[in-house]
């Protein structure tokens, strides 16, 4: 990480840990991140209307006043919206709002302007092709609140002040060839989500668990036509795998959550992906998902789903994506409902990798009964990773990678009839209460993985590493009745040194010696004292 990454993380940092007071950090999260967005949207806007009018040997605020104002601002509008997606007046940029929020060193009452403001960002879209992408974004920036101040007068002293010290820092946005910005917001919400205790686990995955899932998913690939999520969050995973091929066709996502919802177009947008590029939907994936994305095919796939959530499988029994395998989910358990629906919109060369609690690997019932179908009917199963407890924030239990293709027969014929297991739940970190890979670790994961991927019958053993990781034949797993429990296949036992019993016996006995002459000693100082001994 450059020196102008950690310097912007920390600056943002400091700045919602020094105004944030009292509140919670949590409930901070959408007002420091929102202005964040919104400075983003401003400098942005600026930017692109400097460029149309530099012909004109203009700058977007002298339009303000200018004899064609009213013309300027309709032409820029127009090519905003396509380009950008949205609009915004001179008037309504951010550096705009600021300053006149600190006029002369003095606060001015602008939380009704700022309100106006970022309702005219939303109704700027409004029968245009982004609206979808940008309605509702800043429903979460209550600037009534209660939580900013008891007065109205104390809710804009602390809104002037997070705008004026936004102010003060250059996103460098010109540079076309950093993301500095996209790379600290993405910062921000990893910081905020290990405050936020289980509320975290809603909306963010660690970049480490992130990073081992966008780099199998994109094993032998520089560009993937597009990546979905079914439960986005923050968008950070989807936004992860991009990071790790030269292009990404299209972004999707589904999140139930409608303010983790708003945060993940927030990052799509800060990170620069085009409003054409994503489409994220606001339902539960599950029971009502997203008819344009059950009408595609994803080439690559990843999540983490909320664990054994309670799900109600009784409204869609007749549903394609779960039909096929004669049962369904246990309602208090959708792990494996999940894992269904992402299987029913993975396209035949695409590679799915998803979170998963340990459970999944040996609970009976309908589960064995769909992990047997996935297995045997199917041979969809490519691997199973197993990492260590306590890496998700709000959970300590251990959880498991499953990795899943469609089509394996492009594999030699002995490889394609095989499971990789892979037992990396001791290779971590200790950082404060959190268990934390290393590069390192990460590295050993996917290189395994990436071995198994390129390896023939013969070549098998090179995936295979004592006490770490084993390929399994299906005729191993079907013996193990479709359990998947990783210590069925990676041996990690580790012997103990035998126990020299002479050198025991020697020692118990030097100790026999020593009390005896410890007793001695203690009755010579009793009967110097013409007391008792105590033994």
């Amino acid at each position: 990480m450059s020196e102008d990454q950690l310097k912007l993380h920390q600056t943002l940092w400091n700045i919602a840990n020094d105004l944030r007071g009292n509140m919670d950090a949590d409930d901070f999260r959408d007002y420091i991140l929102g202005f964040i967005f919104y400075k983003y949207l401003s400098r942005k806007m600026e930017l692109h209307a400097n460029k149309i009018l530099k012909p004109d040997g203009l700058d977007y605020h002298e339009v303000i006043g200018h004899p064609m104002q009213k013309e300027l601002i309709h032409e820029i509008k127009l090519d905003a919206l396509d380009a950008l997606g949205y609009f915004l007046k001179p008037t309504e940029l951010f550096s705009e709002l600021a300053k006149r929020g600190n006029s002369g060193g003095v606060n001015k009452f602008i939380l009704e302007d700022l309100q106006k403001v970022l309702t005219n960002i939303e109704q700027s879209t409004m029968g245009s092709e982004s609206e979808d992408d940008f309605g509702n974004l800043f429903e979460d920036l209550d600037l009534t609140s209660s939580k900013l101040g008891k007065t109205e007068e104390a809710k804009n002293e602390l809104i002037v002040k997070v705008l004026t010290h936004l102010e003060g820092i250059d996103f460098d946005l010109q540079n076309q060839e950093s993301d500095l910005l996209g790379d600290a917001y993405e910062y921000l919400i990893g910081q905020f989500a290990s405050g936020a205790g289980k509320k975290a686990g809603e909306f963010y995955t660690p970049q480490q668990v992130s990073t081992i899932l966008a780099k199998i998913v994109t094993t032998g690939k520089d560009r993937l036509k597009n990546v979905y999520d079914p439960t986005c969050g923050s968008g950070s995973l989807l936004l992860r795998v991009a990071k790790e091929v030269k292009e990404v066709g299209g972004f999707y996502g589904q999140e139930s959550n409608p303010t983790t919802y708003n945060l993940c177009r927030m990052n799509m947008i800060m990170h620069d992906v085009h409003y054409k590029r994503f489409d994220i939907y606001n339902e539960d994936t599950l029971i009502s998902p997203s008819q344009k994305h059950m009408e595609m095919d994803m080439e690559a796939i990843v999540a983490n789903p909320p664990f054994s959530a309670k799900w109600r499988p009784d409204t869609i029994i007749s549903d394609l994506r779960f039909s096929p395998y004669g049962k369904m989910a246990p309602k208090s358990k959708a792990d494996f409902a999940f894992v269904q629906h992402m299987v029913h919109l993975l396209q035949d060369n695409g590679t799915m990798a998803c979170v998963l609690p340990h459970g999944v690997l040996f609970r009976g019932a309908a589960e064995g009964h769909i992990r047997k179908y996935l297995i045997e009917d199917k041979n969809y199963l490519d691997a199973v990773i197993g990492l260590p407890a306590n890496v998700f924030y709000g959970t300590g239990i251990p959880t498991c990678i499953l990795v899943l293709k469609k089509d394996r027969s492009t594999c030699h014929a002995e490889r394609s009839r095989s499971i990789l297991f892979i037992d990396a739940s001791n290779d971590f970190e200790k950082v404060k209460t959190q268990n934390v890979l290393s590069p390192e670790h990460i590295d050993k994961i996917v290189s395994t993985y990436r071995t198994y991927c390129h390896s023939e019958l013969a070549e098998e053993s090179q995936a295979t590493i004592d006490k770490y990781s084993y390929v399994a034949t299906l005729d191993e797993v079907r013996d193990n009745d479709y359990n998947l429990n990783i210590p069925r296949y990676v041996d990690t036992f580790e012997e103990e040194e035998p126990v020299d019993l002479q050198a025991v016996s020697k020692q118990l006995k030097e100790v026999a010696e020593e009390l005896e002459a410890t007793d001695a000693k203690i009755k010579t100082y009793c009967d110097e004292l013409g007391i008792d001994t105590p033994f």
